[in-house]
C-alpha cells in the first residue's frame, strides 16, 4: 500500500494510503477511513455505521455525523439512504481538506462544519436530525480512544439533537466499553429510547449501538436492506457482514 500523502495535525502523524482505486486515512497509526468510489461498501465498520437508517419505516431526512475523518460514512449514507440533508462536524480542518481531496467529499451534497463536536452538539438550537451517528474517536499509540465519554450528559446532550421517531448512532471499541455507557448504568437514559441494538462485524471487536426512539427490531431492518439495491446481505458479490443482537434497558430481566 503506497503512501500518497503525509502530514501531522497537532503534533501527530496522518497519512493517506492508496491500494488501487481504494484511499486510506490513518492519524497516528490508527485506520480513521475507507473508500472506493466502486466499490463504496467496506465489509468493515463503517457499513455498521450506515445500517441503522433502515431501522426506520420512513427515510431519514435529516442525518447528522459527528466525526468525519475521510467520509466513508457521509458516502455510504449518500449512495445508499439518501437523505434531503447530511451534516458533518469535523474538529480538524485538515481532516475536511483531506476527505474533500482524497476521499471525493467534495462530489457530494454534505454541509461540512470545522468544529468541536462537544461545542458544537451542546450550542446547536436548530432543526433535530432524524439520525445522529457519533464516531468521536482519536489515537493514542496506535489504538483508538473515545474523545468523549459516552455518560448520561453526553447522552442527554445528543438526544436534543434526535428527533422523537429519530435514532442514535454510536461506536464502541469493544463490548466492554459499550457496556460502560449510560444507557446501561442510568435509567433516565434508557427509557428515552424504544429499542436498541449492537451491530458487529468478524474481524473487529467494535459494538455500533443503535437506540432508537420507535419500535423496530431486527428483522424489519434485514427486509429492508434486502429490498434496497447494493444492500441484499445474501447476494454473494454483497459485501455486507454484520450480526444484530438487541440491548437490555436498565432495570430489564
Amino acid at each position: 500500500m503506497a503512501v500518497i500523502w503525509t502530514g501531522d495535525i497537532d503534533g501527530q502523524s496522518v497519512e493517506v494510503r492508496s491500494a488501487g482505486q481504494s484511499r486510506r486515512l490513518y492519524t497516528e497509526g490508527v485506520f480513521h477511513s475507507q473508500y472506493n468510489p466502486r466499490r463504496p461498501l467496506t465489509g468493515s465498520v463503517w457499513d455498521l455505521l450506515m445500517l441503522p437508517a433502515f431501522f426506520h419505516q420512513q427515510t431519514p431526512r435529516r442525518v447528522l455525523v459527528l466525526g468525519v475523518g475521510g467520509g466513508t460514512v457521509i458516502h455510504l449514507i449518500e449512495q445508499f439512504v439518501d437523505p434531503v440533508s447530511i451534516t458533518g462536524v469535523e474538529l480538524h480542518a485538515l481532516h475536511l481538506s483531506i476527505a474533500r481531496r482524497h476521499f471525493h467529499l467534495n462530489q457530494t451534497r454534505a454541509q461540512l462544519i470545522c468544529a468541536d463536536a462537544v461545542e458544537w452538539v451542546q450550542q446547536y438550537r436548530g432543526t433535530p436530525f432524524d439520525l445522529v451517528i457519533e464516531d468521536l474517536y482519536g489515537g493514542v499509540d496506535g489504538e483508538p480512544v473515545r474523545s468523549v465519554a459516552a455518560n448520561a450528559g453526553w447522552f442527554k446532550a445528543l438526544l436534543r439533537l434526535v428527533s422523537d421517531d429519530g435514532t442514535l448512532v454510536m461506536n464502541f471499541t469493544d463490548r466492554e466499553q459499550l457496556q460502560r455507557a449510560a444507557y446501561f448504568t442510568n435509567q433516565s437514559v434508557a427509557r428515552r429510547f424504544a429499542n436498541s441494538f449492537a451491530l458487529t462485524t468478524p474481524g473487529f471487536e467494535n459494538q455500533v449501538a443503535a437506540f432508537l426512539r420507535y419500535p423496530s427490531n431486527g428483522q424489519q431492518l434485514r427486509t429492508r436492506l434486502r429490498r434496497q439495491p447494493g444492500l441484499d446481505y445474501q447476494r454473494a458479490n454483497c459485501p455486507l457482514n454484520f450480526r444484530i443482537r438487541r440491548l437490555r434497558q436498565v432495570g430489564s430481566g
